[in-house]
């Protein structure tokens, strides 16, 4: 079991035929999920082709989730939050500089994933838009975006 403190990344290879469970176990949280093939890291995770071939945004048990090249990744086999957003990307250090009008720094999810990912001779350039896992963003009818209040429930999971 690897246990992710919050603000912070991590990464590991998964085998295929494998699988992982992801828990939030103190529940609010999100985790910003993205996934590469390791026999070409250019392959990576498509929220696009994910959703077009599922047709639907709100991908749950069931779905898999297919690469850049239209490959399957991951397939989620079981959900028991319901509620993940596959449109938003990864928060940044530019996104908190420009809703801030500050210039410090602010750790932020993308940082996380570059930093988990290096190892892996993963550039920060690479990492593209996450399945964000817990995460429940409401598409208006007028295109807007908002960000509601997130699954709640301590163990929630989705793997």
């Amino acid at each position: 079991m690897i246990e992710i403190p919050p603000s912070s990344g991590a990464s590991f290879l998964l085998r295929a035929g494998r699988s992982v469970k992801i828990i939030d176990p103190a529940g609010g949280q999100v985790a910003d999920f993205f996934c590469f093939s390791a026999a070409d890291p250019r392959e990576s995770l498509s929220s696009g082709r994910s959703i077009d071939y599922a047709e639907t945004t709100l991908l749950t048990a069931g779905h898999a989730l297919y690469s850049n090249r239209s490959g399957t990744m991951a397939v989620i086999s079981e959900d028991t939050c319901g509620r993940h957003d596959f449109l938003m990307t990864p928060c940044s250090l530019r996104m908190f500089q420009l809703e801030s009008g500050r210039d410090d720094h602010h750790p932020s999810c993308h940082e996380n994933l570059a930093v988990a990912l290096a190892p892996h001779g993963i550039g920060p350039d690479a990492i593209s838009t996450t399945l964000n896992l817990f995460m429940n963003v409401v598409v208006g009818p007028d295109g807007r975006v908002e960000i509601r209040p997130r699954c709640r429930a301590p163990g929630t999971s989705s793997c």
